[in-house]
C-alpha cells in the first residue's frame, strides 16, 4: 500500500521503489531528493535547498576542501572543521568556492614564435596532442590559435 506524506520527507526509506507497486513513470531520474535547509511556508519554495540530502560531518578526519568540492559537485554541502587556525579554514573555504568544475588551467601553451623543438618538448612533457598558442605563452594570454596533431607529423619533423 502506498503512503502519501503531506510534509517534506527526510529519509531515504521514503524514496524506495517497491516492485509491483511502482508504475513505469517512477524511474530514478524522476525522483527529486531536494532537501530544504531553511523553514518555508507550505506552497512556497525554500530559499536554500540541497540537491541531495548529504552533509559531511564536522570532523577533521572526515571533512575538508576535497570533500567539500566533491559534495558540491553532487549538490551536497560540507562543513570545514574548526580545530585549525582561522587562516587554514579561510584557505579551505576559498579553495572550495574558487573551484571551477570542469575547468582546467592549461599547462600546454606556447608563444606564436615558438620553434617546433619547444612544442615537441612540451608534447613529450605533458602528453597532450593539442597545444594552445597564446599571445604571451601563458594560460591567461589571448588565444591566437591551436596546434593540433593534424598540424604536424612528428615522424617527419624529428
Amino acid at each position: 500500500m502506498a503512503y502519501y506524506y503531506d510534509e517534506p520527507s527526510h529519509t531515504f526509506s521514503e524514496y524506495l521503489l517497491v516492485p509491483g507497486f511502482t508504475g513505469p513513470e517512477n524511474i530514478p531520474t524522476n525522483v527529486s531528493l531536494k532537501t530544504p535547509l531553511v523553514r518555508f511556508k507550505k506552497g512556497e519554495e525554500p530559499a536554500i535547498s540541497l540537491n541531495i540530502p548529504m552533509i559531511s560531518a564536522v570532523m577533521q578526519s572526515v571533512s575538508g576542501d576535497r570533500l567539500g568540492i566533491a559534495l558540491a559537485k553532487e549538490g551536497g554541502m560540507a562543513f570545514i572543521f574548526g580545530s585549525q587556525p582561522i587562516e587554514s579554514q579561510a584557505a579551505m573555504v576559498a579553495r572550495v568556492k574558487n573551484h571551477k568544475a570542469g575547468f582546467v588551467i592549461s599547462d600546454s601553451n606556447v608563444k606564436p614564435d615558438a620553434k617546433f623543438t619547444e612544442v615537441y618538448a612540451l608534447i613529450e612533457q605533458t602528453g597532450h596532442s593539442t597545444i594552445a598558442v597564446t599571445e604571451d605563452g601563458t594560460p591567461n594570454g589571448k588565444l591566437m590559435g591551436l596546434l593540433t596533431s593534424r598540424d604536424y607529423r612528428i615522424s617527419r619533423m624529428t
